[in-house]
Order: structure tokens, then C-alpha cells, then sequence
């Protein structure tokens, strides 16, 4: 189980009158957030293809669904650290850019990003980091993981469900960095994580949204989104992006190898990254945009939110999810699977 479930957004009723038979058909496999209804139907109506969209829970589910290379999906939305080795794998295709005219909208910093320089394999879209969701009339406020170790919260208080999340905020506490590959620190990060496990109430993903609100959870580690929803629906609550360091990551568009059809999918992957359609999602899901021109659209109160748009300070302290070796993979899996068993 990891990233993100959140919201479910997703909408597949075409528009009126138009027969679905006769329509060409485009085969999107997404996260359960990244269309809403309205922007689908616009694009169905726009193009006349016809979007069959089904979502997935975690990369790894998307992985295996896709791994056979006759999946029949064309357009998925890897994280940024899934595109290096499925490009290896040679599960997708080289985009034409020259079909990408919105590639221009986006924000500098995904403009050639780490994971892929040349915006070659995929197209970024949206992106997140992990900090903690609190109860702002408990003081002290949580300001590092390490609070999260405390007894005051005891029973009330909850990690995600996600291996990487968990154990990279163990390593960040021990100053190490959440992309570690080496043996003996990932087993300190683990034992460390057990320390903490008899305070937690669970390990828990937006599920956790609601009991914070409620008061019935007083911290939880949380992706940003889940926490500027959370913040919504309750003035008191507070965020805070940890001094010791915090993830980051980044979900793309990206075409499958497999796809006999490209042209759809670029028209598709265009269209999401328009100003005005990247711009609602934002409004909707509550999620950061990598497109410049969609947060220029914002009005400045969305647009300035610091739960999803942290100061280039606070930037400084984050980290990019990276690809993990296998063997250091096989190694954190076995280590997350003690835990939640202990």
C-alpha cells in the first residue's frame, strides 16, 4: 500500500448525444484524483474520443498492471521514480514533443527535472511532500519527526501506510538520507520505527483525514494534500514540514510502449496540461500543480497555500523519491513487512 488516496474525483460520463460506439477510444490508467468529471466530459466532447479511465492505489499496482507490455492501457501516471526503470524496462514510449505545446506552461524546476532532463519519457503533473497534520490547540506544535516519537501523543496519533514514508522519516531523524540504500542504516531506521510503533493508533493514509478533523487524532504524518483538505474542513489544524528533511514527489503523464495509440495520447496529455484544466484539479483535489500557468489562474489564496507550495527555504529540506536497487528494495520490503507484523 502507498501514496495517496484521496478524494475520488474521477467522473466517465461522456457527453450527451454522442454515441459512444462510433468514437475512437483512448485507455487512461490514473491515480483516483487527476481528472474530474467535468474535464473529461469536455475533452470527450472537444476531440470525440472517447476516454475509458480506471485507477490505481499505488505504483506498484500500476506496475504489475502494465507489465505484461499487452495491458491495453496507453496513458498512465508513474511517480517520478517509477519513470527511470519502467523506462528501462522498456514499458514507454519516447514523446513527441512537438505534440506538446503545453510542455511551456510548466513551472521551471519541472522543466528538466532529475528524473528525466529532457521531458523525453513523460510530462509532469502534480506533486506533494510529507510533513505532519496536528491538532493546533495541542503545545507545543510539532515541528520535526521526532516529535512524532513522543508520549504525549500516545494512542493518538498515526504514520502513513507507506514503507518509503515510514523508514525515510526514521532516516531523516538518524541523518540519513530517505534514498539510503545501505544495510545497517536502513536497520537502525527499522528499529527505530519500532520504537515508535506501540504509540501509534495505525498506519493510516487519507483514511486519517476525518479523525484529525475530529479530534480523535492529534498528529499524523500526511502528504500535503490530505493535510490542506484536513485544514479546510478545520481552521485549527496545522501543518509543518519537518526540520530534519521530507519527501518529495511528483506524479506524470506518461504513454506506454505498448499504445497503438500515440496521437490520442499526446491530444490527451496536451489537453491535462493546460492552464485552465490543470488549474481546476488544484481546486478540486487540492493538490500542488507543476504547471506555472495553472497556478497563475489560481486566485492568490489557493495559490499561496504553504501547506502545498512551501518557501524555497523550506524546499531546501526536501528530498526526491528516487529508484531503489533490487536489492536494496527487497531489503526495506522486508523490513516494512516485520513491522506492520510485530
Amino acid at each position: 500500500m502507498t501514496r495517496r488516496r484521496i478524494l475520488f474525483l474521477m467522473g466517465v460520463a461522456g457527453p450527451a448525444g454522442c454515441s459512444r460506439r462510433n468514437r475512437l477510444r483512448l485507455n487512461v490508467l490514473n491515480w483516483p484524483t487527476y481528472i474530474d468529471g467535468g474535464a473529461l466530459a469536455r475533452f470527450e466532447a472537444e476531440t470525440g474520443i472517447g476516454v475509458r479511465q480506471a485507477t490505481y492505489e499505488s505504483n506498484e499496482e500500476m506496475l504489475a498492471r502494465v507489465m505484461t507490455g499487452n495491458s491495453g492501457w496507453d496513458v498512465v501516471f508513474p511517480s517520478n521514480y517509477f519513470i527511470p526503470p519502467m523506462r528501462e524496462m522498456g514499458l514507454l514510449a519516447r514523446l513527441d514533443r512537438s505534440r506538446l505545446r503545453n510542455l511551456s506552461y510548466l513551472d521551471e524546476r519541472f522543466q528538466a527535472p532529475g528524473w528525466d532532463g529532457g521531458l523525453e519519457w513523460c510530462a509532469p503533473f502534480v506533486w506533494g511532500g510529507a510533513g505532519i497534520l496536528f491538532d493546533g490547540r495541542v503545545r507545543p506544535a510539532p515541528t520535526g519527526w521526532r516529535d512524532l516519537w513522543d508520549g504525549r501523543y500516545r494512542g493518538r496519533m498515526t504514520m502513513l501506510d507507506d514503507s518509503g514514508e515510514v523508514l525515510g522519516a526514521a532516516l531523516k531523524i538518524l541523518g540519513h538520507s530517505l534514498n539510503s540504500t545501505s544495510e545497517s542504516e536502513l536497520r537502525g531506521a527499522y528499529e527505530l520505527a519500532l520504537r515508535q510503533k506501540p504509540l501509534l493508533r495505525a498506519y493510516l493514509n487519507a483514511e486519517v483525514r476525518d479523525q484529525v478533523v475530529a479530534g480523535d487524532v492529534l498528529a499524523a504524518q500526511s502528504w500535503a494534500t490530505t493535510a490542506q483538505q484536513a485544514m479546510d474542513a478545520a481552521p485549527h489544524l496545522g501543518f509543518a514540514y519537518p526540520r530534519e528533511g521530507f519527501s518529495l514527489y511528483a506524479d506524470c503523464a506518461a504513454v506506454l510502449r505498448e499504445s497503438r495509440r500515440g496521437e490520442l495520447a499526446h491530444r490527451f496529455i496536451d489537453y491535462i496540461l493546460r492552464p485552465e484544466i490543470a488549474a481546476g484539479l488544484v481546486e478540486k483535489a487540492r493538490t500542488a500543480t507543476a504547471n506555472a500557468g495553472a497556478r497563475a489562474l489560481l486566485g492568490a489564496k489557493a495559490a499561496g497555500l504553504p501547506a502545498l507550495y512551501p518557501d524555497a527555504e523550506t524546499l531546501e529540506r526536501g528530498e526526491w523519491f528516487a529508484p531503489m536497487p533490487a536489492g536494496a528494495q527487497r531489503l526495506r520490503d522486508r523490513l516494512w513487512t516485520e513491522l506492520k507484523s510485530a
